[in-house]
This record gives C-alpha cells, structure tokens and sequence, in this order.
C-alpha cells in the first residue's frame, strides 16, 4: 500500500452519495477522449494530477484513469475522491504511488495542500440525481478548482460503456458536447439521448437546440443507410459529414472513426 498523505481538513464534504455503480472499463472511452484531447496540457502541467470525482463504490474507473493518462504523462497522478467514507476505506488498499484515495466532494480536496489544482477533474454519472437547476453551480465550483489550462468532463454513461454523452469545460466555462458509442449497438443516433447529461436530458423537447440536433443526426444516418453494407463506422462517417454542414462540429475528426462527434457547447446549451 502507498503511503498515507495529508489531506486539507474539510467541515464537511460538498454534495451528496450517488448509487455507486460502476463497472471496469466503463468510462474508457471517455478516458481515451480526454487523452487525445487533453493529453497536450497534461504533458505541459507543473503538477500532473487528475481527479475521479465520484468513483463510486469500487476503484476500478480511478485505477483505469490512471493507466490511460500515464500513455501520454508516465508520471500522471489520480485522486479518487468520494463522499462516502465506507467506499474511501474500501478503495485504499487499491492506493499506489501516484493514486490516492481520498474523502470528499465537489470541493475536491487534494493531498499536498490547499494550493494544488487538478489539471483534470473527471464527473462521470454524478449529476443525474441532482436537479437541473443545481447544475450550472456545480460547474462552477468545479471549474473554479481547475488548474490554468485544466479540463472537467462531466457526463453520463451506461452500465458497460457502450453509450456516453460528456461536456467538456474549463475554468471559463463549458466548451463542447461529445457523443460516444460503440458502433455496431447503435440503431439510430438518437439512442444516445438517454445518457444526455443532467444539463441537457429534460431538454430534449421540440423546440430546443439539442432535439434538434439528435433530429437532424437521425436523418442523417437514415440518408447514409446505403452505406451500412459496408459497415456501421462508414454510415456514421457519413452521417456526420453530413451534419456537419448545419452544425458547428470540431475536434479531431480522426477520432470520429471511433463513434464519436464532437459539437460546440453554445449550439446545444438551452435555450441557445
């Protein structure tokens, strides 16, 4: 077991116990997002440390962060924070050099001091019990925690990974909206609906940018049905292609032959 480090004294941890499921290789698309995308700044940091915020009752998204970050920073680091003691304790004996385990919340205490700053802070499945209105302030405390330069995903997913929709934001505020799915289980884009974060589930409504964009995703790869005899990678290409001639896509396209599609924050956030 890792050394026990100093942790800043907190009066009591910022939120609330989630369910705690969890999964091994449940967030790993996710995790390889934020390596492609964010791997530059990890390499640039001061201080490599990562936060799993919320990792629920087993270790395994914390250990796996870890290995994937270290791909692109070998001496990355991960604090699993928790708010639940009992999953804290459980997690310890997972603790190795460069991945803590620690007692807390959306106030995201580090070992080390007051001073450090995550230049990573991953939510995954956090927020879907919280109410819409709570969003926009646990960002903001969040983002407040980041290092300069520093990145907070914060999404949903389901219970093998297969379906994932994140945003990411920095210390300004949220910056895109990334939509992630294992290929061949999709039957239409708009499957994808259901893992929409908790800033964005209640609003997919007609009338709001993001039902128009799942709508206009739909059409899209109904359009590039032809195209599924050669595989369901060739239709989703095309289908986003195609919406991208209407939508403000970015991001690295290569990592679309992945299942993913990337879009600006500002042209799904409500009521844009």
């Amino acid at each position: 077991m890792a050394r026990r480090t100093s942790v800043p004294a907190a009066s009591r941890p910022v939120g609330t116990v989630t369910r705690g499921t969890t999964n091994p290789n449940r967030l790993r698309r996710m995790d390889r997002w934020i390596a492609a995308e964010h791997g530059a700044e990890l390499r640039r940091s001061a201080d490599p440390v990562a936060v799993d915020l919320g990792y629920g009752a087993a270790p395994w998204t914390a250990v796996e962060l870890l290995g994937r970050l270290r791909t692109v920073r070998p001496d990355a680091q991960v604090v699993g924070i928790e708010i639940e003691p009992a999953r804290v304790a459980a997690a310890q004996p997972y603790e190795a050099p460069g991945l803590d385990f620690v007692h807390g919340g959306f106030e995201v205490p580090l070992p080390g001091g007051q001073g450090r700053a995550p230049v990573l802070i991953r939510a995954a499945n956090v927020l879907r019990q919280y109410d819409e209105e709570e969003v926009a302030a646990v960002w903001r405390q969040l983002c407040a925690r980041l290092a300069p330069g520093g990145l907070l995903v914060e999404g949903t997913c389901d219970e093998i990974g297969r379906r994932h929709v994140w945003v990411a934001l920095g210390p300004e505020g949220p910056r895109t909206v990334t939509f992630a799915t294992r290929l061949g289980s999709l039957h239409t884009p708009s499957d994808l609906a259901e893992r929409l974060p908790k800033a964005l589930i209640h609003r997919n409504v007609p009338g709001e940018p993001v039902h128009a964009f799942l709508r206009d995703f739909d059409r899209a790869w109904a359009a590039a049905a032809p195209l599924g005899a050669l595989g369901a990678r060739q239709r989703w290409l095309a289908a986003v292609h195609a919406l991208g001639a209407d939508w403000p896509l970015t991001g690295d396209p290569r990592r679309r032959r992945q299942g993913e599609v990337t879009v600006r924050w500002e042209a799904l956030a409500p009521g844009a």
